[in-house]
């Protein structure tokens, strides 16, 4: 579901479209914070893509909640 990118962060793997994927790694995450209203983009409320650790980039997003 990760993978380390070239700067060495972890990448998500599904992309901006693993809608199923995002939330499964976020109900499994024991860092996961739900982001501003604003910033919500899933529907599952515990998506990665709902996590204000997450940072958007061109293919995905890398996640910073384990740092």
């Amino acid at each position: 579901m990760w993978t380390l990118n070239s700067k060495g962060e972890k990448e998500f793997v599904g992309g901006k479209e693993d809608w199923e994927g995002a939330a499964k790694a976020a109900a499994n995450c024991l860092v996961f914070k739900e982001d501003v209203e604003e910033e919500l983009v899933a529907d599952e409320l515990r998506s990665c893509y709902n996590c204000r650790n997450r940072r958007w980039t061109s293919m995905s997003f890398v996640c910073y909640g384990s740092k």
